[in-house]
């Protein structure tokens, strides 16, 4: 074996102790071919000696010894590199938790000190109680009431005065004890983590804090933080009314900010503000804010329909230049959202300083840390779009998702009258700028068919569901809950050609390919492009094999995300998927209405795993339990997008709003399903009599035949054999007895087999999953199955729900009967199977 060691690029130590040393020349022709291959083969050495006379006089060896030391110093580098970013890292995290150390001591100091104060004002207060007198009694009463204060004055040096007020208030919540700070659930510091993030415990309205490190120059951070509309989803528009330069340098800017509303059943939120930038003594920048409700003198914006005015208390951002590069930055939001505007079932989200670190605070740092990620990381990412492009299409699906939720007038939405029932709203949108993009020029020349945007939207209430397990379920089982008729319809609308698909059914994946385009840091944010096969019908061509394409956008799929929110948003796209495509967005947002006690869970699956002890994770079904014994709520609102003609406007809304009704009903199917104590499937949660019985009827049966015990010994009680099938390492399924037999149970290795879950188990035939050789030799074995009880099948290959292949060794098919010797089912057990 070759010996070498990594040595600097001018040379290579050989097996024989032989230091070779080459010319400048000859290292810069190396450097050059390693650029265009880092490892190559054999052949390719001698060929690369051959193309380049320089290397003419090098022995092909000294040439891979070359290409070794190569690799080895670039990977070395590379491994420094990180090395050196994990202790810069470790380095700034250090100095915060030392920054949040002294916080914490001065916070208990004060806390000490004002627990002094009032054990003197209870002593006071006690020896006060004793004068009932009327002027004693009015004097309490009085300082008990709030003051009403005077308008500020706006005029520019009042407007200066009110900036150093609000700095050194946001400096006080940033660095200070002004606010009362508890670590967020879920939240651990450390090299890998977002950041420090605590919420408010005590203080009016809501707020949130965090501190964290990001690879990007303080004035490049506050130029992505001025820009909030670019990473604050919830930001419709922030116009600038003024601006105002200070003599320290500084400017003061007053704004006006518009936020949608999360779900119908909410009014949109606005806000009139300063804001300050200046930079402090240290050399630190600071961006503050607060708003400006209460002035005279000075601008003033009354109220808009729509919207309810909502209150800025000081908040803002502290940029501090990271030595060796970078930044440091405290962020602090502080709000009151005026929840008392809101019905009762919903103030939650109004009053939560969690879901104001998720939606806002959070999403600042997330911003930031994807920004400095993709500076680092320069390059086209999948499909050649490089991630600014991509950030750019998610936050148009976004943005237009929340438009069609919101319908505002302003954009050109107006209401049209329903049909007796409140359930689903109706609008439409025949304004120009929406319908900008969408009518494209054909290339066969036909003309554009749509005039008119319509959207139907509605709000639902759900009961022991997470967010996220049913955001999961609605992206991998679109067949559950789409009409894939009307949802190519759509797509049609927006193609470049006057086409309609005939909808191919999607489910389980089967059907649909999932493109991932790119994530998000951290892993919550998704972005993809789903493929279905479709058929379209052209004048030119009967039957035209066509593609339906859907822009996805997933987030919030982390159950552990205290107070996150999940979206599910598509949009159909064109083959073609231009960076200007018309984007009409649809979708799901699922909002947690109280908070969850337990946030440890693991992530759940959807099926029998919820109930059973999950192989490798440990988790058993008490911790979901405890979380639905809760009666955890959670709100999802919906809204699709159709483009139509505007003639047809009331076939279309009329349409629209059975389909959207047809989703509500899948969806309280399917939660209900979801739900860990309620549903079509509690006969196999844990504990349920049914799932013991089935258990138990399988064993007894395959015994009976076959003269083998099933599980191995090792336990006693149906407790034991549920979970023992459960986690049995083959493939066991149930099939019912019908002349087109459908799988009704599966263990966990049956379910990893299909690719699918207990929920879309029972929309899969045997007939598809077995290829015409299994199907043949099943049909063979029928009669010996129900007269003698089992047959043993050869191996061949199957296919899962999304259409991938599986072989297995060999497989067992007997007969389950049930207490009264009747044949309940037909189970299989498929031995050493694996997808091919």
């Amino acid at each position: 074996m070759m010996s070498m060691s990594c040595k600097d690029g001018n040379g290579a130590m050989m097996d024989n102790g032989k230091y070779v040393r080459y010319t400048p020349e000859q290292v810069e022709a190396l450097e050059r071919l390693y650029h265009e291959c880092p490892k190559p083969s054999s052949l390719r050495r001698q060929q690369l000696i051959r193309e380049c006379p320089i290397l003419s006089n090098i022995e092909p060896k000294q040439i891979k010894v070359w290409f070794q030391n190569r690799r080895c110093r670039e990977k070395q580098r590379k491994e420094a590199s990180r090395l050196q970013t994990v202790n810069r890292k470790l380095s700034a995290m250090n100095k915060l938790l030392m920054e949040e150390n002294d916080r914490l001591q001065k916070q208990v100091s004060h806390l000490v000190y004002e627990n002094g104060c009032f054990r003197q004002h209870t002593q006071n207060t006690t020896l006060a109680t004793k004068d009932t007198s009327c002027e004693s009694v009015v004097t309490n009463g009085q300082h008990r009431l709030t003051p009403k204060h005077p308008p500020r004055d706006a005029s520019p040096a009042g407007l200066l005065s009110i900036a150093e007020e609000t700095l050194t208030e946001f400096l006080s919540k940033a660095t200070g004890t002004a606010i009362e700070w508890v670590q967020m659930p879920g939240m651990k510091p450390g090299p890998d983590s977002i950041g420090i993030v605590a919420i408010s415990h005590g203080c009016t309205g809501v707020a949130a804090r965090a501190c964290g490190l990001v690879a990007l120059e303080p004035s490049r951070v506050v130029e992505i933080l001025k820009d909030r509309p670019s990473w604050y989803r919830d930001c419709r528009a922030v116009d600038t009314l003024n601006v105002l330069p200070t003599a320290n340098g500084g400017t003061i800017e007053l704004l006006y900010m518009q936020l949608y509303a999360p779900t119908t059943l909410a009014t949109a939120r606005d806000f009139l503000l300063l804001r300050y930038t200046s930079v402090t003594e240290d050399g630190s920048l600071v961006i503050c804010e607060r708003s400006l409700n209460n002035t005279q003198n000075g601008p003033s914006i009354p109220s808009v329909p729509n919207f309810v005015r909502a209150e800025m208390l000081a908040s803002g951002y502290l940029i501090r230049p990271c030595e060796g590069g970078g930044s440091i930055i405290h962020i602090v939001d502080h709000m009151n959202l005026e929840a008392w505007s809101v019905p009762e079932v919903l103030r939650p989200l109004y009053e939560s300083s969690t879901v104001l670190a998720q939606k806002t605070t959070m999403m600042a740092l997330r911003q930031l840390r994807q920004i400095s990620l993709e500076v680092s990381q320069s390059g086209a990412s999948n499909w050649g779009r490089r991630p600014a492009a991509l950030r750019a299409l998610s936050q148009r699906l976004s943005r237009g998702f929340n438009e069609a939720l919101n319908g505002f007038t302003d954009e050109g939405w107006s209401l049209i009258a329903n049909d007796g029932v409140d359930d689903v709203t109706i609008q439409v949108n025949s304004s120009p700028e929406k319908l900008m993009g969408l009518n494209l020029p054909f290339a066969n020349r036909y003309p554009p068919v749509t005039n008119s945007v319509l959207c139907a939207k509605a709000s639902m209430l759900l009961q022991n569901v997470p967010p996220a397990l049913l955001l999961r379920f609605l992206r991998e089982h679109r067949s559950e809950w789409a009409d894939n008729n009307f949802d190519a319809y759509s797509a049609a609308s927006v193609k470049l050609g006057p086409c309609s698909f005939a909808g191919s059914r999607i489910g389980n994946f089967g059907g649909q390919v999932i493109l991932p385009l790119a994530h998000t840091i951290e892993h919550e944010e998704v972005l993809e492009v789903i493929k279905m096969e479709g058929i379209g019908h052209c004048p030119e061509d009967a039957l035209m094999p066509r593609d339906m394409f859907l822009l996805q956008l997933c987030n919030g799929m982390d159950e552990n995300a205290v107070g996150m929110s999940a979206e599910l948003i598509f949009a159909p796209i064109d083959a073609s998927f231009a960076d200007d495509a018309p984007l009409l967005p649809s979708g799901f947002r699922i909002i947690p209405l109280d908070p969850i006690k337990d946030t440890s869970t693991p992530n759940r699956t959807l099926d029998l795993a919820s109930a059973l002890e999950i192989r490798g994770s440990g988790s058993k079904i008490s911790n979901d339990r405890n979380i639905a014994s809760g009666n955890s709520r959670s709100l999802m609102t919906m809204a699709f997008e159709f483009a139509f003609e505007s003639h047809m406007q009331e076939n279309v809304a009329a349409i629209a709003r059975q389909y959207v009704r047809g989703i509500i009903s899948s969806v309280q199917r399917v939660a209900s399903a979801l739900s860990p104590n309620t549903g079509p499937n509690v006969g196999l949660q844990f504990g349920a009599p049914e799932a013991h019985v089935l258990a138990r009827w399988i064993c007894r049966s395959y015994s009976c035949y076959l003269g083998v015990e099933l599980l191995k010994c090792g336990g006693e009680g149906s407790e034991y054999i549920l979970k023992s099938l459960w986690n049995h390492p083959d493939a066991i399924m149930c099939c019912s007895l019908k002349a087109m037999p459908v799988f009704t149970f599966a263990n966990q290795a049956g379910l990893d087999m299909l690719e699918t879950t207990l929920v879309a188990l029972q929309d899969i035939s045997l007939e598809k999953v077995l290829d015409e050789h299994g199907r043949k030799g099943l049909f063979a074995e029928f009669a010996q199955i129900m007269q003698q009880g089992f047959a043993c099948l050869q191996g061949g290959v199957c296919s899962s729900s999304m259409g991938r292949p599986v072989s297995y060794e060999r497989a067992v098919a007997w007969k389950v009967l049930n207490e009264e010797e009747n044949a309940h089912c037909i189970c299989f057990r498929f031995i050493n199977w694996s997808f091919i």
